[in-house]
């Protein structure tokens, strides 16, 4: 029971294209229908009632595709969100796969997590390391000004680079050897975190994991893709296709400025 339906991925920006390239990778046939809420990122800093009615908005947007699995390629409304959404189709967000991933990698049990205000509130990764395993000892810290760096090229700054150093002095402080990218667009920052962690700490990404993830889910339930559709793969953002495609070419490795339509979201 094959099915070629649209994956449909949705994040507040551009974060979410860590996903879809590892996506394309581990499953080249799939078809995928990306939305880039450029216009309301960033998610981090919004109120649950906000992120609610923004997810349900991107969702009900993709669901216009023949869609057959959505995935929350943003960390914030997966801690945040999942649990208020009553879903006809599976709905997979990036926590499980992340948190599953840093359980496998850490040695000395200490794993630290990162993310937005939002995601480090809601204590999400937190609870589903230790349903896990509760010997890990976890610590948490948001680092809301990594979005804004990275939706504007500037993730190996020295201006990152300085923040970078002040967030994750605490990290060092506890020893961690593993540390969850709670975000997205944090794989984006690898060069400078790794700069001020050093080599010996194993970076989780959460994007990744979730491919991983999402590929398990698929063949377990026999939903695969065997077919490319004619448009494979559709991306749309809530304002400028510009400034988007720009960054989203270097992120992919390939021009998709031909690919990128704005949509108005708020009529979702």
């Amino acid at each position: 029971m094959m099915n070629n339906k649209y994956i449909g991925v949705f994040d507040s920006g551009l974060g979410g294209l860590t996903f879809v390239k590892e996506l394309m990778k581990v499953l080249p046939d799939e078809n995928i229908v990306y939305f880039g809420d450029t216009g309301r990122v960033p998610y981090g800093t919004r109120s649950t009632e906000t992120l609610i009615k923004y997810a349900k908005g991107d969702i009900n947007f993709l669901k216009t595709f023949d869609i057959k699995l959505i995935v929350i390629a943003c960390g914030t409304v997966s801690s945040v969100v999942m649990e208020h959404l009553n879903e006809d189709i599976p709905v997979i967000g990036v926590v499980e796969g992340a948190s599953k991933k840093a359980c496998e990698m850490t040695k000395n049990k200490k794993v630290g997590i990162i993310g937005t205000s939002a995601t480090i509130k809601s204590n999400k990764y937190e609870q589903t390391i230790k349903n896990i395993d509760s010997d890990i000892k976890t610590t948490s810290f948001a680092c809301p000004l990594f979005v804004p760096f990275v939706e504007n090229g500037m993730a190996d700054s020295e201006a990152a680079y300085l923040v970078a150093k002040e967030y994750l002095d605490i990290f060092k402080k506890e020893g961690i050897d593993t540390l969850i990218l709670g975000c997205t667009h944090y794989p984006h920052m690898t060069n400078t975190i790794k700069k001020v962690l050093g080599d010996n700490v194993t970076l989780i990404d959460s994007g990744a994991s979730c491919a991983d993830y999402v590929k398990d889910y698929l063949i377990k339930n026999d939903m695969l893709a065997i077919k490319k559709q004619d448009e494979q793969y559709k991306y749309f953002v809530s304002d400028s296709t510009s400034d988007f495609s720009k960054i989203a070419n270097l992120f992919l490795g390939k021009n998709i400025d031909s690919l990128v339509k704005k949509i108005d979201i708020e009529k979702y």
